[in-house]
């Protein structure tokens, strides 16, 4: 039995690597792909980061260590929302349907160019927390390499999500504002730039039933050390979660007979 399922699971990351492989020469092609993607969180942390001073001293901790999560997951959440848009060239261009003729796993169509998107991240993600630690956050390292594999989740999540959405509409006319619908009020119910407390009551009560927000709240406590809260166990579920229902969507819908 396990000489049997060695054969599948060994073609399934052969063919995920060769679609990987691909997508990164593409991207490589134009390197200023981290420096764009990077460049919005990095300015909110030089330029919005010192008017938290006063506001995080009221919390208690470094203001760079409960920003710089923030940051990471707005990262993760832009880059791959975007992730869509290549694919839709791609399908124009009749890439999509010649790979679909191949004997490849529809799901290593999908996890190759996710494998992308997640390293496109990591680069990213590493670039800031360099940054931030340049500034002045204090944060342990297991706590910091735990909130990246927890944002990494949540922007995979995202990723796999843009590619089965952008599959669905083929049209980056149609795409771009529904992004820009959804990802907008998601991130600010999110507490990614000031805490959801300082808000109305019923400010704060919407932003609870945000997901993101939980999953904030998860990377904040791990760049504090904080691993055994309640709120740090939801985060991590509601990631994962986010993760397994954005794959089945992204697989389902490279099945599809009319992708």
């Amino acid at each position: 039995m396990t000489a049997s399922m060695s054969g599948p699971v060994t073609g399934f990351l052969r063919e995920s690597w060769i679609v990987f492989t691909r997508q990164l020469r593409m991207n490589l092609r134009n390197p200023a792909w981290v420096i764009i993607g990077l460049l919005q969180p990095v300015l909110y942390l030089l330029l919005f980061g010192p008017l938290l001073e006063p506001v995080i001293s009221q919390l208690g901790g470094n203001k760079y260590t409960w920003f710089v999560p923030g940051m990471l997951v707005q990262l993760a959440i832009f880059s791959a929302f975007f992730a869509g848009f290549s694919l839709i060239g791609e399908w124009r261009e009749g890439v999509i349907e010649a790979e679909r003729v191949t004997p490849a796993s529809r799901g290593a169509l999908l996890v190759g160019r996710l494998l992308r998107d997640l390293l496109q991240f990591l680069v990213q993600a590493v670039i800031l927390v360099v940054l931030g630690l340049v500034l002045g956050m204090d944060a342990p390292l297991g706590g910091i390499v735990a909130g990246i594999v927890i944002t990494m989740l949540l922007g995979g999540a995202c990723a796999a999500a843009s590619n089965a959405f952008a599959l669905t509409v083929k049209s980056e006319d149609t795409m771009a504002p529904v992004i820009q619908i959804v990802a907008m009020p998601v991130l600010l119910l999110s507490g990614i730039l000031l805490p959801m407390s300082f808000g109305t009551t019923w400010l704060e009560r919407l932003s609870e039933v945000n997901p993101v927000r939980h999953v904030v709240d998860a990377v904040r406590n791990s760049f504090f050390g904080v691993f055994d809260d309640s709120s740090t166990a939801w985060g991590v579920g509601l990631a994962v979660v986010l993760f397994v229902l954005a794959m089945w969507w992204g697989v389902s819908t490279f099945r599809k007979e009319n992708a």
